[in-house]
């Protein structure tokens, strides 16, 4: 059984609550997951983009988990996208596509509650309409994109309980995509 890659997408990972609640509860399965923190590897934001293909590749499985503020992934997430999906190797020739089929979700901590993201919400958005984005580009390169895990209500309703519930859940979403 292959490893599930969690790549970790978090400028502030000491800091984190939701965030680093997951990576603990990953953590305990070394056998199962692979942590791959971009911010720690990468604190230039100057990407090793050779290497981040061949981790890609390595993997059937791979996870993108980020904080989602100001309606979007953390900058770094973007450049990374832009530097490691290139032509050739992520779309665009016969020998590209290197995601395809490849498992592919999202871990989204959101500090704002689950119904202001709704139509009639405050956000008029869902986060899946937010997401978006991420799922076309997946699609582009042919991976098998498999929506999102979301914690809600960070900065409003993050009790220790609903925390530590949301780590075990998380784990049970990866385990079934």
């Amino acid at each position: 059984m292959k490893k599930t890659l969690v790549v970790l997408i978090h400028p502030d990972i000491e800091t984190s609550v939701i965030n680093k609640r997951w990576i603990n509860e990953l953590k305990k399965y070394p056998d199962r997951y692979v942590i791959h923190d971009l911010h720690r590897l990468y604190p230039d934001e100057k990407i090793d983009v050779a290497y981040e293909q061949q981790l890609i590749a390595a993997h059937d499985k791979i996870i993108f988990q980020f904080p989602f503020y100001w309606f979007n992934c953390p900058p770094l997430f973007k450049k990374w996208l832009d530097e490691v999906l290139t032509h050739g190797w992520a779309y665009g020739s016969h020998s590209g596509y290197q995601l395809a089929g490849k498992k592919i979700a999202l871990g989204i901590s959101v500090g704002i509650n689950e119904h202001d993201y709704t139509a009639s919400g405050r956000y008029k958005y869902t986060l899946a309409q937010l997401t978006a984005p991420f799922e076309i580009t997946f699609d582009y390169v042919r991976a098998d994109y498999k929506s999102f895990f979301a914690f809600y209500g960070v900065e409003h309703h993050a009790t220790a309980t609903r925390i530590n519930e949301s780590a075990g859940d998380y784990i049970s979403f990866i385990e079934v995509i």
